[in-house]
Parts: structure tokens; sequence; C-alpha cells
């Protein structure tokens, strides 16, 4: 649904690599992504807008909470998205309820500021089974849900504005998504910062939820080579920073930590 225009003049996100960017590359590690292209949005409409982007890839909900919050709530901006918890909900054991609860305490300290907060729901890993990559159904997808489920009550709870990633079936083509099968491409990102604008009522060119174009299938062969680079490039480093306790967003700075105009 269509939100009500409303113009902002300074705009603050918060999050992990979905809100920082990756996939969308800029070149020399740098990136874009929806938040960068939402605040194009803004500032076309109405020219002035100052903006930070305080998101760090692989941080995790607590580290957003202790890092990023503070900062946002001290440059009290008219606006915030905050997306956080997926790389909690990457770990094993991971508790929905548990995150809900720092997740709960994040967004009470982020609306104090009187900022419109922007959240997001958890994208349906069904996805990466439509697009033939498996690993959507079972155990991991009903704990994504329950997160779902908190995430739009403690909307309801403190009036925060929801993009509902899980409902987004434009999202589940093949061409949104990354090499990596974790991060949007640069057209599911221009896509999904056109989603955002639109929720909240912010005028901007382009039709998110355009058909794709056709893409051949592929055969077992080229979908077999394409598993086996994948676990090389992308799983098995993974792995390995889990097993060494490490991140990939270990001595990042964020790419823009100050409210400054475009």
């Amino acid at each position: 649904m269509l939100g009500v225009v409303k113009e902002f003049q300074s705009y603050v996100a918060l999050g992990d690599s979905f809100t920082e960017g990756l996939n969308d590359h800029l070149g020399d590690d740098r990136f874009r992504g929806w938040a960068d292209r939402l605040a194009e949005h803004i500032d076309a409409a109405r020219p002035g807008l100052r903006y930070a982007n305080l998101a760090v890839r692989g941080k995790l909900l607590r580290q957003v909470a202790e890092e990023q919050v503070p900062r946002a709530v001290e440059m009290a901006p008219d606006l915030i998205t905050f997306s956080a918890g997926g790389n909690d909900m990457l770990r094993p054991g991971a508790d929905p309820d548990a995150i809900a609860l720092l997740y709960m305490d994040c967004v009470r300290r982020l609306k104090a500021t009187g900022a419109e907060v922007v959240v997001f729901t958890g994208f349906d890993p069904k996805q990466w089974n439509v697009n033939g990559r498996g690993g959507g159904d079972g155990k991991w997808r009903g704990k994504v849900a329950t997160l779902n489920l908190h995430i739009r009550s403690i909307a309801d709870r403190y009036d925060l504005t929801v993009v509902d990633l899980w409902s987004m079936s434009v999202l589940s083509h093949i061409a949104a998504w990354h090499e990596d099968r974790l991060h949007l491409t640069s057209e599911g990102h221009r896509r999904l910062g056109l989603a955002v604008a639109e929720v909240l009522g912010v005028p901007a060119e382009g039709d998110w939820r355009a058909p794709w174009p056709a893409i051949p299938p592929k055969t077992w062969q080229e979908a077999k080579r394409e598993d086996l680079y994948w676990a090389r490039t992308y799983f098995l480093p993974w792995v390995e920073r889990r097993v060494k306790g490490r991140s990939s967003g270990d001595g990042r700075l964020p790419k823009r930590p100050d409210l400054h105009p475009l």
C-alpha cells in the first residue's frame, strides 16, 4: 500500500551487508545498495537531504545495538531504516524469540527520537528453492517466519513502517540474487529501493514489480558447476570465518558515518 507522502530532511540507515549494499558494486570494494538508492529518490523529490549509512557487513544484532543505534539516536534524523538480525539467524541454534527481545529494545530507542522508523521482515527462504538452490524449507524457514511475526507485533506496538520482504515474490527471481546466494544484485537493490520509496510515499521513477526477462533453464551440468563454484568461493570461506570467530566486517568502518548531503 502506498504510504502518505512525507518530506525528510535527514536519513540514517542501520544494519549489516543488506543495508551496506552488497553486491551492488561501485568498484574497489564499494557498494551502492537500496538504501543509497532510496536516499537518492528522497533527495530528488526534495533536494538537500542529509544521509548517513552506518551499516557494516557481517554485524550481528548485538553489535548493531551497541555500535549503530546510539549513533543514530545522537543524530536524531527524520527517517531511520533498521534491518538487523539476519546474520544471527544464520548461526546454529538461532533463537528468534531472543533476537526479537533485543530487536524491540533497539526500535524503542530509535522511535524515541521522533523519527519515522522503517523495519523489514525477512525474505522467504523458499526463494532459494524457487531458484533451484535448495535450503528454503524446514526448520530455518519456520524460524524466519517466527521472527517476522515478532517484527510485525513490534511494529504495531511502536507504530513502525514495515517493508514486507517475505511477500515480494518479484524478488524470488534468480536475477535478483548475486551468485553468492545471500545478497541482492544491482537490479535487486534497484527494485528494493523503489519498493521502499513507494511504502514511504516518496515519488520515484520505475516499477519494482516489472516482469523479469526470461532466463533459459540451466542444464544439470551447469547447475552442478555453479554449486561447486559457490561452495569453494563463498560457503567454505564463510565456514572458516565462523570456526575462527571472525567476521567479514571486522575492522571495517561505516561507508557514510555522518549526516552529509548527497
